[in-house]
């Protein structure tokens, strides 16, 4: 079994050399040198000939790519000699152009402009061969060479004489635009007369070039005319404004009428280009009317006609916009609003939900493309304060047009519809969130052009004008950054992520310091971090570094600085300590030198220890920069720091890169304070003054808003506490009407009873000592009323005229027996009958017989308080006890009552 697998293997083996044996027949030798010695021979010139001698030795016998080779260096021999390069080394290269093949051709035709635009070399007297060298050769028959040509022969015009171009192009150029001659001679002739026409005076292009004009507009092929036409434009300019009404705009109506749309094309693009020489009257009898039948029959002719009309619409609105009535003015924008839906609905508009097929779609996308680019040039046209009602279904239609093309130029665009909006800025807030959430990368990257002037223009004129009102204006503004930029970050173009980052700087100025902190910080320190493009990175620094310089929180501020610190000077990847050297860079156009110094100096130092040789190396040539932030005298024991690093760095730096970077930093060191100029010292002291006044206005802007602040939460702290003390007052006034209802029904009681017993007493006596009894007692009331316990604290105000006392008193139903708290009460309360006690007792307040009360009360009287107190006792407080005034009501009844008593039993 093993025999006859081997026995196979052999055989297979065999039966493949033999196959390589029979392809042997085609191997061929190899060469080891890429010329032979022949070829060396033939290539070889003797040294000791001079350049123009080798020239004309290479052009005789010299192979392909050695004429060449001179006839790139025909400028040079021309500034070196020119007298025997025109006598020797031309006359060869002319020779050898008539063999020539296409790339030694375009070499001459370039190296003869070089020649003729070259002012070394004197034009009068060498002009002529080399011009009949390009003249020669504009009939070639290849037509890439003769283009070649045409081009020298054109950009060689603006530099001839007059007298050079008379003689040596227009005397030929007559012939040349002969029907006999060729197609292609005819239509060099229509370009060189749109040239030279602008060399001439009015008259002589009228009297010379204007015949020849006539003649090519008339020519029976169609391409000779449509050239014709895009040269009447420097025709019309040549003999004026005058004659071009005359002799030109004819010409251009008949040719706006061509059988070809290509010629009609033309025409319509001149006539445009021509607007401002032609007069209103012309404007509007004329050109309106041409210009509306061409833009109809466009929808019928290919979309190469569409999109040439689309492209050059905006410029033809404007230039007849003057012209225009209010009918024709809307005619042109109604016009131009079909253009921008072309191939994605029907003409008529009563299918638009219907779209066009996919073919159609891309088929008109050119169109529409243009459309988008003159899109600001019709916001003029149509009046901005307008644009919510005419325009805004239309950019709202190319913002979200299927093509990228569309939605990459109306992006291009967005930051000019924005500027030209002001005030209705807001219409288009939508679509510019749409705009920087387009599944495209490359719409994105066009609104990146000037994102930051179009967010600043968006939110700067939203509804509100304060810093608080900007998010309002575009709600969904940071969400769409936030997408744009992780959509950024996740393609394979980081050069689209920075520019983003880049223009993200822009940021502080256009939302909320929250937001930036709260939605974007984070995100730089993760990019910074993580990613592995180092321009994004730094990038990511600079705009870190931008956040950090509008923030306004000192608390954000240093949590920022910490965690750069930690994550960047202190990081455990070398490539973290690097960018944080590169984010010093950053912060030291950034900041002031004394911010610098404060935050970022001592750990950018402390780097030298560092145990990567790449970061002390990049250390070493920051030092000079790092030196120029200090400033003397006030931070000399950084300097000493600084000094410190290097001598550290000689001493122990055993790397070689970095100590030679050490040297070389340590001469820099010691030259900076002599070799700066004054001027350009003081013009940086001058800039770091102004950052630090800056950086202190930010200070005095983030205490300014603490404060308000502040302000605004104890206000509304004191509101909340007036708001709950006005609801407890209004329980209280509840409790208070119930108690003054129960003490009014107490108080009519009282008054009854105390009528009763008066009645009775004075029924009793009618002895006219009755006031002395009353004057007595009305004294022990005084003094039991003055003795009452806390009279003494209560700060109450004395009432000394009568009239000014209230006739009145409140008893509470639930006070008819004294308690704790009621007896704490200081106020005394009086009625109208102890009133009018009080002022009968007056006359005698010191009755012998009031000392004889034996009433308990009364020996409060004897309190040296009383005094102060009696003067007191007109004031009235309706929150007194009850129970007490009553008592006292009572006993003051009860001893009148006595003492009627006893002076009746005397009598």
């Amino acid at each position: 079994m093993f025999v006859s697998k081997m026995t196979l293997n052999q055989s297979s083996l065999f039966g493949q050399v033999d196959d390589l044996q029979d392809l042997a027949f085609i191997e061929r030798p190899i060469r080891r040198s890429l010329k032979t010695a022949e070829e060396i021979d033939k290539l070889t010139v003797d040294e000791d000939l001079n350049d123009i001698e080798r020239g004309v030795y290479l052009l005789s016998s010299g192979q392909d790519v050695q004429r060449a080779s001179v006839i790139v260096n025909l400028p040079n021999l021309v500034r070196q000699n020119p007298a025997e390069t025109f006598r020797r080394v031309v006359p060869k290269v002319r020779e050898v152009l008539h063999v020539a093949g296409v790339e030694m051709q375009l070499a001459a035709a370039g190296s003869f402009l070089t020649i003729l635009q070259d002012d070394i070399i004197l034009i009068q007297t060498h002009t002529h061969s080399i011009l009949q060298i390009v003249l020669l050769n504009l009939d070639h028959r290849d037509a890439v060479v003769s283009n070649a040509w045409l081009e020298t022969l054109l950009s060689a015009i603006n530099a001839l004489p007059k007298e050079t171009i008379r003689q040596e192009i227009l005397s030929p150029l007559v012939s040349k635009a002969q029907l006999t001659q060729s197609l292609q001679a005819r239509l060099a002739s229509c370009r060189i007369l749109g040239r030279v026409a602008c060399k001439f005076e009015s008259p002589i292009v009228k009297k010379d070039l204007l015949p020849l004009v006539r003649s090519l507009c008339q020519d029976v092929e169609y391409e000779v005319r449509s050239c014709m036409c895009s040269q009447l434009e420097n025709i019309a300019r040549g003999i004026g404004v005058d004659h071009t009404k005359a002799a030109v705009l004819p010409e251009l109506v008949e040719l706006a009428r061509d059988e070809g749309s290509t010629v009609r094309l033309a025409a319509f693009d001149t006539i445009i280009n021509l607007l401002d020489m032609f007069d209103c009257d012309d404007r509007t009898h004329i050109i309106f009317p041409l210009v509306k039948t061409f833009c109809e029959k466009c929808f019928k002719a290919d979309e190469a006609v569409l999109a040439s009309l689309s492209f050059q619409y905006g410029k033809l609105c404007h230039g007849l916009s003057g012209s225009f009535t209010e009918e024709q003015h809307l005619w042109f924008l109604e016009f131009y609003k079909k253009l921008c839906v072309l191939g994605l609905q029907h003409e008529n508009g009563h299918s638009d939900s219907q779209a066009y097929p996919l073919e159609l779609q891309s088929k008109y996308a050119p169109v529409r493309c243009n459309c988008a680019y003159n899109f600001p040039a019709m916001v003029l046209f149509a009046d901005p304060e307008l644009f919510p009602t005419e325009l805004y279904p239309t950019f709202s239609s190319l913002c979200h047009d299927p093509d990228i093309t569309v939605r990459r130029t109306v992006a291009d665009g967005f930051h000019e519809v924005v500027k030209l909006l002001g005030p209705n800025v807001h219409v288009i807030h939508k679509e510019l969130v749409i705009m920087l959430q387009d599944e495209s990368l490359e719409v994105l990257d066009a609104l990146l052009n000037h994102l930051q002037e179009t967010l600043e223009l968006a939110t700067s004129r939203g509804e509100g004008t304060g810093p608080e009102n900007k998010q309002v204006s575009v709600p969904d503004l940071v969400p769409a950054l936030v997408a744009a930029e992780q959509k950024a970050a996740s393609c394979l173009r980081w050069r689209v992520h920075e520019k983003l980052l880049q223009r993200y700087a822009c940021l502080p100025r256009v939302i909320l310091g929250e937001q930036v902190y709260y939605r974007f910080m984070q995100r730089m320190f993760t990019i910074l971090t993580t990613n592995n493009v180092l321009p994004v990175q730094r990038e990511a620094a600079r705009t870190l570094c931008m956040f950090l310089r509008y923030n306004r929180k000192l608390e954000q501020r240093q949590e920022i600085i910490g965690k750069v610190l930690v994550d960047l000077a202190q990081g455990r990847s070398y490539w973290n300590r690097l960018r944080y050297l590169d984010l010093c860079e950053i912060a030291m156009e950034l900041f002031s030198k004394a911010y610098f110094c404060k935050h970022f100096l001592i750990q950018a130092l402390e780097l030298v220890n560092d145990p990567v040789a790449n970061v002390r190396y990049k250390l070493c040539h920051m030092l000079p920069r790092l030196r120029s932030t200090i400033r003397l005298p006030a931070d000399k024991h950084l300097v000493q720091q600084l000094e410190f690093c290097v001598r550290k760095l000689l001493c122990r730096e055993k790397d070689k890169e970095v100590l030679s970077t050490v040297r070389r930093t340590v001469l820099e060191l010691d030259k900076m304070d002599i070799t700066e100029p004054y001027h350009k010292r003081h013009e940086k002291d001058v800039l770091d003054q102004k950052k630090e006044k800056e950086e202190t206005l930010l200070l005095e802007m983030e205490q300014l808003e603490r404060q308000q602040s502040e302000a605004k939460l104890t206000g509304e702290k004191h509101s909340e506490k007036k708001r709950r003390d006005s609801k407890t007052g209004l329980l209280g006034t509840k409790g208070m009407t119930g108690s003054a209802s129960g003490a009014t029904l107490s108080t009519s009681v009282g008054k009854e009873i105390r009528k009763a017993k008066l009645a009775r007493s004075r029924s009793l006596s009618s002895h006219p000592t009755t006031p002395k009894m009353t004057n007595s007692d009305k004294s022990i009331k005084l003094k039991e009323s003055g003795s009452c316990p806390g009279t003494g604290k209560s700060p109450i105000l004395p009432i000394n005229d009568d009239t000014l006392r209230p006739h009145h008193f409140s008893v509470a139903p639930s006070s008819l027996t004294p308690t704790p708290s009621t007896s704490s009460m200081p106020v005394l309360i009086r009625s109208n009958t102890t009133s009018t006690l009080d002022h009968r007792s007056s006359n005698n307040s010191t009755d012998p017989r009031s000392q004889l009360s034996t009433d308990p009360r009364s020996q409060l009287s004897t309190d040296p308080r009383s005094n102060s107190l009696d003067h007191r006792s007109n004031s009235l407080d309706h929150r007194s006890n009850g129970s007490k005034d009553t008592q006292s009501r009572k006993l003051s009844i009860q001893r009148k009552s006595n003492s009627f008593g006893m002076q009746s039993g005397r009598e």
